[in-house]
């Protein structure tokens, strides 16, 4: 009965032994085939979906048409001949030319400058174109000399030709349209006789050519001439 039992230990023993080993060699496997599963296929797949197809698509789309909609040509509207007439018409429009448009006749002829002998300014003008004879002189030279302003030398000149004093001559000077003056004719001045002694004459009733009392041998006239030229004559 002893035997028995140790034989039967035994074959226990080896029936235990070969199950361990079973056991490894089933724990050994499996380990190998998850380990290649995790390491190979699928990270290629997920490189692929994320590097390729995806950014070709988006860089088309931004790149391409939306430009091509912004580039439409600008129609230019054609003038009528009205138009253009008219246009021409305003660029060459001179200050004069927009004076006469805004001021009536009335406006032009009773300029005034405040503070300033009109009279006086007149012969001023007068005399400067005078020496220029028919030549004239541009408008801007002369506003210029008698210290005007381009807006005030602009309405003496229209009241002077209102006045017949002054003719303007239209010219392009320097691509822009101006005026030329020439002196009309020279207004009548009584600065000359202001001072004369004839007009407050205390014995103008007894004065005559052939009188006792002359001109010829008045001793006031005489002496408002001796005054006259002792002056100092004013430069123009």
């Amino acid at each position: 009965m002893a035997k028995k039992k140790d034989s039967l230990i035994e074959e226990a023993e080896k029936i235990k032994a070969d199950l361990d080993k079973l056991k490894k060699k089933t724990e050994a496997k499996p380990a190998k085939k998850t380990a290649k599963k995790t390491e190979a296929k699928p990270a290629k797949k997920t490189a692929k979906k994320t590097e390729s197809k995806p950014a070709k698509k988006t860089a088309k789309k931004t790149e391409s048409k939306p430009a091509k909609k912004t580039e439409k040509p600008v129609k230019v509207k054609k003038l009528t001949k009205k138009e253009l007439e008219e246009a021409k018409r305003i660029e060459e429009l001179t200050l004069e030319e927009e004076l006469e448009e805004q001021l009536s006749d009335e406006e032009i002829e009773n300029f005034q400058i405040e503070k300033v002998d009109m009279e006086r300014l007149t012969n001023k003008v007068c005399d400067i174109l005078a020496e220029k004879e028919s030549d004239g002189m541009f408008q801007g030279e002369l506003w210029k000399k008698l210290k005007l302003t381009n807006q005030i030398g602009s309405r003496l000149a229209l009241k002077l030709e209102r006045m017949g004093t002054i003719t303007r001559e239209k010219l392009l000077e320097n691509n822009r349209w101006t005026y030329k003056l020439i002196l009309k004719k020279t207004p009548i001045s009584t600065q000359s006789i202001e001072n004369a002694p004839c007009l407050v004459c205390p014995v103008e009733q007894k004065c005559s050519l052939e009188g006792e009392i002359s001109p010829r041998n008045c001793q006031f006239i005489e002496d408002w001439v001796i005054a006259e030229l002792k002056k100092p004559v004013k430069a123009k």
